[in-house]
């Protein structure tokens, strides 16, 4: 990727990420305390919350906002620049659509938005597809897109990797990223174009170390840490038969059907066979067993039969018949102890604010890679019971919505009191002219620390959230770090300034 970027055949995404930071609170509706898992909970209402129709209208307001006023009034790509709206489900998209919509109608703009998935989906009571949306046929998305007024186009899951369009300048997620996804999908803006200098990642939902991480191992050369061992099929081989969910003259008829072009009302009747066993004969452990050393055959033998001499009929065949198995099974039915939480709450506030953009530095060095995973997994998550007035409290403790009494002065304290004392402080002045951004870093957070308990008893609330609530310390730490690097004077200056 290094390469590829100095001698201009890509660009750079990372050099313009801006994460957003959203703040919500949560307000029981319920008289009793009920207890529910807190884990599975926890996602529920971050899930809840980002696709709350509030916060949805709310996002797509900044995204077209900062679309025209930061991408379309600079003449990005000569003018020509689109974006990508990247979510995570259907649902989440088609609500983004409507209010990307209203919205360019409302701002009376002439440009308008395309969304994209696969397949039919309820919602509102209607069936919808993407040309119901759209107003033409799915397969002209692509070259519609590259047309005025067409300017927004809305993904769940679909042109999220293989899609090249060199207008596209800008990315808004609000999808959770990690790992080679993140790559695929934020590489989608790095396509060279005679008029494309740069290119734009508003982030909703991921924060700047996670997308480091995932784009490091590609950044040099990648190197893999350890050898896939070809024997560890016969292991995992050994771990399906014993389970006794099929057997081998189901395997090699299914094999025959599939490869003599059999339809699938041919096919799933020996599927489904194998499923009522498989839900009969297994206990919950055992079909977490079965199903993930299933996807473990299949991951490992796709590997090494595209890079081995392999012969093995009897190893092709079953791939062939797993890969078909797999989306039959069904998890290991659980009970959702979190179930019920929705009914229980109500959004009570919503904010999002975008941070400062910051160009994310990828280490400069090899990248060592794992080997492809020959392992199932089976691990269960084990249930943490708690009541849901503590849960509502983690939640806003965690995502650091603060009812301040003077929100206004608070807003003062943290954007200019609090910056210009860093600022003025020896030490970290020192640090921000004669070292590097990371020593001025270090030198800030100390000033800031000695700042914040100097302020302490004026404003205990502003001391209390700093110093306990760790989402709202990283926030405010990041916050002034920001102003007060922009506003430190030279050690010089400072100087005749202190005479």
């Amino acid at each position: 990727m290094k390469q590829a970027i100095q001698e201009g055949f890509i660009l750079d995404v990372l050099r313009h990420y801006t994460p957003v930071r959203s703040f919500y609170r949560l307000a029981k509706t319920v008289e009793n305390d009920p207890e529910f898992d807190r884990n599975r909970a926890q996602k529920k209402l971050r899930r809840f919350v980002e696709g709350h129709d509030h916060a949805i209208r709310l996002k797509a307001e900044i995204m077209v906002d900062h679309f025209h006023d930061q991408v379309l009034a600079q003449g990005r790509i000569g003018g020509d620049a689109r974006a990508m709206v990247v979510t995570n489900g259907v649902e989440r998209a088609i609500r983004y659509f409507h209010a990307i919509r209203d919205y360019l109608k409302e701002r009376k703009s002439r440009y308008r938005a395309v969304v994209a998935f696969s397949g039919d989906h309820e919602f509102g009571g209607a069936k919808l597809n993407e040309a119901t949306l759209n107003g033409f046929p799915s397969r002209d998305i692509t070259e519609k897109f590259r047309r005025d007024p067409y300017r927004f186009l809305v993904c769940a899951d679909k042109f999220q990797t293989g899609y090249d369009e060199p207008l596209l300048h800008t990315m808004y997620v609000d999808k959770t990223l990690s790992g080679i996804q993140a790559v695929q999908t934020l590489s989608r803006l790095n396509r060279a174009h005679p008029k494309k200098h740069d290119a734009f990642v508003l982030d909703f939902l991921n924060d700047a170390d996670t997308i480091r991480d995932a784009f490091a191992d590609f950044y040099r050369a990648t190197i893999l840490a350890d050898e896939t061992d070809p024997n560890r099929l016969h292991d995992l081989q050994a771990d399906l038969d014993v389970a006794e969910i099929y057997t081998v003259e189901q395997i090699d008829e299914f094999a025959r059907r599939y490869l003599d072009g059999a339809e699938r009302d041919q096919l799933d009747p020996i599927l489904d066979a194998c499923v009522t066993l498989y839900r009969s004969d297994l206990d919950e452990d055992g079909q977490a067993a079965f199903k993930g050393a299933a996807k473990a055959f299949v991951r490992t033998y796709a590997f090494l039969s595209a890079v081995l001499p392999y012969r093995n009929a009897v190893w092709e065949k079953r791939s062939i018949f797993l890969e078909f198995l797999i989306p039959k099974l069904p998890a290991p039915s659980e009970d959702d102890l979190s179930k019920g939480i929705l009914d229980a709450i109500d959004m009570d506030s919503y904010r999002a604010e975008k941070q400062a953009m910051q160009a994310i530095a990828l280490t400069d060095a090899d990248a060592e890679i794992d080997p492809v995973p020959t392992s199932g997994t089976s691990a269960r998550t084990e249930t943490e019971l708690d009541r849901l007035s503590n849960i509502i409290t983690a939640f806003n403790d965690l995502f650091g919505d603060v009812t301040w009494e003077d929100r206004d002065r608070v807003g003062r304290l943290i954007t200019e009191t609090i910056p210009a004392r860093v600022a003025s402080d020896t030490a970290f002045r020192n640090a921000r002219a004669n070292s590097d951004r990371e020593n001025a870093r270090i030198e800030h957070d100390r000033a800031l620390l000695r700042v914040m308990t100097a302020v302490m008893k004026d404003d205990t609330e502003l001391f209390r959230q700093f110093m306990d609530n760790r989402s709202f310390k990283r926030w405010m730490t990041d916050t002034v770090f920001t102003l007060a690097f922009e506003r430190a004077e030279t050690p010089k200056t400072a100087a005749t300034a202190d005479s």
